[in-house]
């Protein structure tokens, strides 16, 4: 059995797939909706999204990531324990034995293209065990019309079948799960997992490899852009607001979670969102939310009352991780041909949970190498078992699990094009104030809000600055909208020693982090970030 839609005639042999049972080629959405729910996959929920459940695994599994060791490819990637080698014939011995697991199943294909610039749009295929999957591709890659269809041959292939296991002590993998990059033969292979993110990032990473091949940069971003044209992007690790902050009515949303910059301008990687939705409110994400209460959306893990049907978005009993997988059409100020200017405001977003950082800076474009390299955020007390107070990730250019290059190739080629195109740079704190965090308080959306308006503006353009000597950053001593205490992040605290003693603490990890990118940047770099403390 297939769809009735015309599809490539590229088959599956030549990945190595035989003897399939049923086949279905690019569904469509209400077609993958019934396949879903005749097998169980998930629950049809209140006004129409699918709610779904991912497993065991309700994030991502980065220690589960292997890139084949071949020699086209070999010497360009930065080795370690980001990308972590695997060898060809174990690539060969799993694949083999996944192709021999897919004989007799039913798989779902979508032929869809990564890239929104026809330009450096690549055309990808995704074949999955599951309709929710199959249906997760459509949402967030780009899809491909009848025509294109016709004649799509995929540059690069994912197979994810979460019903197939790794066997650690013959595959040399750290569990059951696995998700193997082969830029040889342009394959992905995901198994043990459920999570569908794993799709979406592990092509991600494919675009992280290929695009600076072509002087294309790909940033872990979301982009927007005002009125007038003018672009901004919002680089941020999970829980920094890069989605919600970037999704404004006011604005015309480009995308929430990938783009690249050519020298035509940025254009989005993707063809949908994929949301986190704990908590989402109504008021102060409004579009988000009602794109969780759509047709077409998948919901990862989010509440459900099978009694009633209706989600809770304030469940957080199956993960904090719970997720929301839309195509963009379902944002109303988002734009369908995903593409912008050069951008004229980089916006770096960090959450801050020690409660020090200034909740906005600008940085030159010296600064602006430094962060975008350091990447960093905090994780908070309690969201992983035995982590008692905030602890520090950083992660390089906002993205580390998804950079094959070295970070500083990324950070270089981004300082040129802010540089080219006199892009002025900010680093905001979405995180906390007054304290840490189970002290502090959470910096109000609508302030951040307020500070992001009036640095795309230009209203920051026209106020003074003051010199954080502890963090080397310029901060604005007034903004409209921001109440002044807001905007000195010390004197929200009640013991102005303890508020010196905490940045110290987070300037020293910023620059013992900062070592290991001392022998790729030049020396004005390392000096334009935080002061180390004398003991």
């Amino acid at each position: 059995m297939s769809s009735m839609r015309p599809h490539s005639a590229y088959g599956l042999d030549h990945h190595g797939i035989y003897n399939p049972n049923n086949v279905f080629w690019t569904l469509n959405t209400p077609l993958l909706y019934q396949q879903a729910i005749r097998r169980f996959e998930g629950h049809l929920a209140h006004l129409g999204p699918l709610v779904v459940r991912t497993g065991q695994y309700t994030g991502r599994s980065p220690r589960d990531k292997f890139i084949v060791e071949e020699a086209g490819s070999c010497n360009d990637i930065a080795w370690g324990s980001v990308n972590q080698p695997i060898s060809e014939e174990r690539f060969k011995i799993v694949h083999a034995r996944l192709m021999a697991y897919l004989q007799g199943r039913d798989l779902f294909v979508q032929d869809c293209f990564v890239g929104a610039d026809p330009t450096y749009r690549m055309p990808i295929r995704v074949i999955t065990e599951s309709a929710w999957a199959s249906l997760f591709a459509r949402n967030l890659f780009v899809q491909a019309n009848d025509e294109e269809l016709k004649v799509h041959v995929p540059e690069f292939t994912v197979i994810q079948a979460p019903g197939f296991q790794a066997i650690p002590e013959i595959d040399g993998t750290r569990s059951e799960v696995f998700i193997m990059l082969n830029f040889k033969q342009k394959m992905v292979i995901i198994g043990g997992t459920q999570y569908a993110g794993e799709i979406k990032k592990s092509i991600f990473s494919v675009m992280n490899y290929l695009l600076p091949k072509q002087g294309v940069l790909p940033m872990h971003c979301s982009a927007n852009y005002g009125p007038g044209g003018d672009v901004a992007i919002f680089f941020g690790l999970s829980g920094t607001g890069k989605t919600t902050l970037s999704t404004d009515p006011q604005r015309v949303l480009i995308g929430d979670d990938e783009h690249a910059w050519s020298d035509s301008g940025i254009f989005n990687l993707e063809g949908g969102c994929y949301a986190k939705t704990i908590r989402l409110s109504r008021t102060a994400e409004p579009e988000i939310y009602e794109a969780c209460r759509r047709f077409g959306t998948i919901l990862e893990n989010v509440g459900y009352n099978t009694m009633n049907g209706r989600i809770d978005l304030d469940d957080d009993s199956l993960t904090e991780n719970t997720r929301a997988a839309y195509p963009i059409s379902h944002i109303p100020s988002a734009t369908r041909k995903g593409v912008g200017g050069h951008p004229n405001n980089i916006v770096m977003l960090t959450a801050d949970a020690f409660g020090v950082l200034p909740p906005i800076s600008r940085l030159t474009s010296e600064q602006a190498m430094y962060h975008f390299l350091s990447g960093y955020t905090a994780k908070v007390a309690g969201t992983e078992r035995g982590l008692t107070e905030p602890q520090a990730t950083f992660s390089a250019c906002f993205g580390e699990p998804f950079m094959i290059w070295r970070p500083s190739v990324y950070a270089h080629m981004l300082a040129e094009r802010i540089e080219r195109h006199k892009a002025n740079v900010w680093l905001v704190n979405t995180g906390w104030s007054g304290g840490p965090y189970g002290v502090g308080s959470r910096i109000k959306i609508a302030y951040t809000r307020a500070m992001i308006n009036a640095a795309l503006s230009g209203d920051l353009d026209h106020v003074a600055y003051r010199r954080d000597e502890i963090f080397n950053l310029n901060v604005p001593m007034s903004c409209p909208n921001v109440p002044v205490d807001v905007l000195d992040p010390r004197s929200t605290w009640a013991d102005p020693a303890a508020y010196d003693a905490q940045a110290h603490k987070l300037a020293n990890m910023f620059a013992h982090n900062f070592e290991k990118y001392a022998r790729d940047v030049d020396q004005a770099v390392i000096e334009s970030g935080p002061r180390l403390a004398v003991a």
